[in-house]
């Protein structure tokens, strides 16, 4: 068929216009409910996630703390028992004897120093005190 032998032509007009939509309240409403919603369901997991491991962060703190402590109260007996033993009597008078050549004194040579206590001081006298 020939283009010649249509008595008239058919002719569409297009047009192509850029279509403008209306926003929908309703569902740009939902849209938000629904974000809202979202992110308030994320704050509360993230919120209960931060407590959680806070939680074990502490109780790891603690035990460290607690293991440092049980080391040096370890450390703090040993020192005290060694301090006992340096202050030792037989041990002083071992190093005197030894090292130093001291010798222990005779019944004569020992002098007894005796404690003198203050007396009471007479009643009507003014004495000075320390």
């Amino acid at each position: 068929m020939d283009k010649g032998t249509f008595e008239y032509e058919i002719r569409k007009d297009f047009r192509n216009n850029p279509i403008v939509r209306e926003v929908d309240e309703r569902r740009q409403r939902d849209l938000w409910m629904s974000l809202g919603v979202g992110v308030a369901l994320v704050m509360v997991l993230l919120f209960s996630a931060w407590q959680h491991f806070e939680l074990l962060r502490h109780g790891y703190k603690l035990e460290q703390m607690q293991r440092d402590r049980a080391a040096e109260s370890d450390l703090n007996r040993h020192l005290r028992l060694e301090l006992e033993t340096l202050r030792s009597p037989q041990r002083i008078e071992k190093l005197a004897t030894e090292r130093l050549g001291m010798i222990s004194p005779g019944e004569a040579e020992a002098v007894v120093l005796e404690r003198v206590s203050p007396t009471t001081a007479p009643a009507k006298s003014i004495v000075a005190s320390r």
